[in-house]
């Protein structure tokens, strides 16, 4: 969000009172509020996307739209906020994983991983997102395409962070 002297001059005003009255008004409505250091946050209706109900998959059938709730998509993806980042797919080295080039992916910083999970790792000084697969001591990376090879290390294996979501436009 816009700090008090930036919507000054976003806004044209001559003074910082009058965003003060603008923010008040916006904090009124539960647009915004103010995180714990006070500075403006945009307020969960920002955040919040309908949930309607179920679709078949499967045979049609018959569905009647109802709000049901609503899903703030922050809090159903994002566990952990400062280490979480976005990164754009390139490469097919994962597909049957179903996560294609310009995919977006929300991964989690972590220096750990479990067998099987998808992962951001530094192998040998480059970087790719692969499965994480160990067995005893013994750690690699799988693509999730037949077309390509298991990575071995030759030197390292850093994970650097663990898939959280896939996003894909259409």
């Amino acid at each position: 969000m816009p700090t008090y002297s930036e919507m000054t001059k976003l806004f044209g005003f001559k003074s910082k009172n009058a965003v003060f009255k603008v923010v008040e008004k916006l904090k009124e409505a539960g647009m915004v509020a103010k995180d714990h250091l006070g500075r403006l946050v945009p307020s969960k209706i920002f955040q919040e996307v309908p949930m309607l109900g179920l679709v078949t998959a499967g045979f049609p059938a018959t569905v009647e739209e109802e709000l049901a709730d609503t899903i703030n998509l922050d809090d159903m993806l994002v566990g952990k906020k400062e280490l979480t980042y976005m990164l754009e797919v390139d490469g097919d080295s994962m597909i049957d994983a179903h996560i294609e080039k310009g995919d977006m992916v929300l991964v989690e910083k972590a220096n750990v991983a479990q067998d099987g999970q998808i992962v951001i790792a530094e192998v040998d000084g480059e970087y790719t997102m692969k499965y994480f697969r160990k067995s005893g001591q013994k750690a690699w990376l799988e693509p999730a395409n037949k077309n390509y090879k298991p990575i071995y290390p030759e030197h390292s294996l850093n994970v650097i962070a663990v898939l959280k979501a896939v996003i894909r436009k259409y």
